[in-house]
């Protein structure tokens, strides 16, 4: 089974906020293959869905963002799912909006849900999809940045970036991680 994991906040105020993309992305998969998250379980929501692939999991944490690991550890071991059968998808600030960068492994890089998930799953090598969310204007709290939503210039960029990472988690149940990533890496 694969577990695909969306980071984000839960709640009307945060939906389609920068640091909400990981969620976006989930609910564009959830959409896509018909599978609405309504079961819940460990602070979390989630859909199972049996594709011809195997069966996947999607994933929204609702720990609250810094909290992610609350919810994502006890559904691996409640479900027996190994860390090598996780993606996690998560706002970058490192990024230009809209880009995408697939890794393995890596530090938090100062991002609290990653911070979190790396704690209570007791390691850094874990399969990431990175978005980019580009880095605030001169002046702005990066706290009041990633809470706050895209703004009309970046719709495009943004909408491209969501189908762009749900095709390379549609991609990573049929291929390894290291080849999507070098496939949507060099897109």
């Amino acid at each position: 089974m694969k577990l695909i994991i969306g980071l984000g906040n839960p709640g009307k105020p945060y939906e389609h906020t920068r640091h909400n993309i990981g969620f976006d992305v989930i609910d564009s998969l959830a959409e896509k293959w018909n599978a609405p998250l309504n079961q819940a379980k460990f602070n979390g929501m989630y859909a199972s869905v049996h594709r011809p692939e195997g069966k996947v999991m999607l994933v929204k944490p609702l720990t609250y963002m810094n909290l992610s690991g609350e919810c994502v550890r006890p559904l691996m071991d409640y479900f027996d799912i190994d860390v090598e059968d996780i993606i996690v998808i998560y706002d970058d600030l490192d990024l230009e909006t809209g880009k995408l960068r697939l890794r393995q492994k890596g530090s938090a890089g100062g991002h609290n849900g990653i911070k979190s998930l790396i704690q209570h799953l007791g390691t850094q090598e874990f399969n990431r999809i990175r978005v980019g969310i580009n880095r605030p204007p001169a002046g702005m709290k990066v706290s009041d940045y990633v809470l706050s939503k895209f703004s009309k210039d970046d719709q495009p960029a943004v909408e491209t970036a969501i189908e762009k990472s749900c095709e390379a988690v549609e991609a990573a149940l049929t291929k390894n991680f290291l080849d999507v990533m070098n496939i949507f890496n060099g897109a």
